[in-house]
């Protein structure tokens, strides 16, 4: 009998989401809720997308300082057809480097955890492989933008 495939990693394609300004909710019956506007961006590698404007990242701050990411946006590809991407994951790490983060300072990305699973959907025939991959990503929060590069679990 042969044992499972030890899953690999394989980078396939960037994304950069230019940010809105973020919202706060205050305190919900879920926690801290704030909402970061999508309002454009690119994908570039196994597939080329323009981000559309209208997405958001619906953020949760836990008690322990950590965020929980939840984004949902919209990217068109030259051919016109769509692809929706949402990711779900984690940033964490020392208060005062998410406080830095918050105000927009710059932060070396060794200085915090980010990371996100990201799941895509297409009705576009010539991007259906997109659909039968499990994909991570590990990203960078900027000022104004957040920047990742996804991997295709192997």
């Amino acid at each position: 009998m042969s044992a499972p495939a030890v899953p690999g990693l394989e980078a396939v394609f960037e994304v950069e989401a230019r940010l809105g300004e973020l919202e706060d909710h205050g305190v919900t019956r879920a926690g801290h809720r704030r909402v970061v506007p999508i309002v454009g961006g690119r994908v570039t590698g196994l597939f080329s997308a323009e981000i559309l404007p209208g997405g958001a990242d619906w953020q949760l701050v836990r008690a322990d300082g950590a965020i929980e990411i939840d984004t949902r946006y919209s990217a068109r590809v030259a051919g016109g057809g769509y692809v929706y991407i949402r990711t779900f994951g984690v940033r964490s790490g020392d208060p005062s480097v998410l406080e830095a983060l918050l105000r927009g300072d710059p932060v070396d990305a060794s200085e915090y955890y980010f990371r996100l699973g990201v799941r895509l959907e297409t009705s576009d025939p010539s991007l259906s492989a997109l659909e039968q991959s499990i994909f991570v990503a590990s990203a960078i929060r900027e000022a104004d933008r957040v920047r990742y590069t996804a991997y295709r679990v192997t």
